[in-house]
């Protein structure tokens, strides 16, 4: 086993002639829900996705579990592109979408507690050790690879334990998303009712409260939503090109996981035919939190022109993010299905650590619940 993390670690798995620079053209690029005119805006497209926070295979970290692997260099790459997506909510609910991020720059506090969530430690939120360990509920040994579907489960699940956030992860089933079950989730108790060790930590309650619930109103907790979807056979179909490609363009897109079998990417958007994307699978040396209890961020931003791939060559199963088509690639319904068991939200465990978010309030889900131009998918 060590031998074969060993080969892995060695290999350098980014090449300079791969990365191409983006060609000369008047067409609009989109990245999670931001347009740039390629032609004319090209340093600021740049800058907006060196900003998104890039996580990618790691060595010499504490071994897993206590005995089991320090690098997830050949088997961790779905798990860093779940890391981006979670990683991408938070900075939406925090920082907001404008906010860019500059080399050596002193960001906001909250950047830097977004980015320990994700350290390589076991007592991080959603550090690799947490997912992979996780992951063994899920049917998947610690050193194996996840799909997209997997990934999506195990943030559910780690969610449950994140105070910071109180997060509700929504993983649809059977191509449905059920709008019913998503505002069983996502309602809490009203603030009033609740113990002093129920209560959502201040920040929490600063966040969003002022954004429209009062006292005695049911609060509202913020909504990851993650539609598993297979969109072909052994490739991508080519009637739901159009419809993948809309789903960047939304204001609330996080993206998609995906990629070819073994190989996960992370999509953040596209440019005519081509889906751009934060490649995971680069091997760097574990980061710590330093003396001063901030991290040294220089090597969670990928600082090289994006890597692109026709989206024909994108393997037809994905977890993805809202779209807005008239083809419907999934099912959105406002009743739970009643041939289906009766739908449970998760319970509160009683153990919790600190941690890591997408929708903010029963007012946002509102405007889903539309049968009109919307329709929801997610990752």
């Amino acid at each position: 086993m060590e031998s074969v993390l060993s080969k892995y670690e060695n290999q350098i798995t980014i090449f300079a002639d791969y990365l191409e620079e983006f060609p000369d053209t008047d067409e609009l690029v989109w990245i999670l829900g931001k347009q740039h005119l390629l032609k004319t805006e090209k340093s600021k497209l740049l800058s907006d996705i060196s900003a998104r926070l890039w996580f990618t295979y790691r060595r010499k970290f504490s071994p897993i579990g206590g005995t089991g692997p320090s690098s997830d260099a050949g088997w961790g790459c779905m798990l860093r592109c779940g890391q981006m997506m979670l990683a991408q909510a938070l900075i939406c609910r925090h920082l907001g979408r404008d906010w860019n991020w500059e080399k050596q720059k002193e960001q906001p506090k909250e950047y830097q507690r977004i980015l320990q969530c994700f350290l390589d430690r076991k007592d991080c939120c959603y550090s690799i050790h947490q997912m992979a360990q996780m992951g063994v509920g899920e049917g998947k040994s610690i050193g194996e690879w996840f799909g997209p579907n997997t990934v999506a489960q195990v943030l559910k699940k780690l969610a449950l334990f994140d105070e910071w956030n109180s997060l509700a992860v929504y993983v649809s089933m059977d191509n449905t998303v059920v709008i019913e079950d998503i505002k069983k989730m996502c309602r809490t108790l009203p603030l009033s009712a609740e113990t002093a060790a129920e209560s959502p930590p201040e920040s929490l309650n600063a966040s969003t409260q002022s954004k429209g619930p009062s006292a005695c109103s049911p609060a509202w907790k913020p909504l990851l939503l993650i539609v598993p979807l297979r969109l072909g056979i052994n490739q991508i179909n080519p009637v739901y090109v159009d419809a993948f490609k809309e789903c960047f363009k939304m204001p609330q897109s996080l993206g998609a996981l995906g990629g070819k079998p073994n190989n996960a990417y992370y999509f953040i958007g596209f440019l005519g035919d081509e889906l751009i994307f934060l490649d995971p699978h680069t091997t760097q040396t574990f980061v710590d939190t330093e003396e001063n209890g901030t991290v040294d961020d220089q090597t969670f931003h990928c600082l090289q022109p994006p890597q692109r791939m026709n989206i024909l060559n994108l393997d037809p199963s994905v977890a993805l993010e809202i779209l807005k088509e008239n083809l419907r690639m999934f099912e959105l319904v406002q009743k739970h299905p009643s041939h289906w068991p009766p739908f449970v939200p998760p319970a509160k465990p009683e153990v919790t650590t600190t941690g890591a978010e997408f929708i903010d309030s029963t007012e946002q889900l509102e405007e889903f619940d539309l049968e009109e131009d919307f329709e929801i998918l997610s990752i």
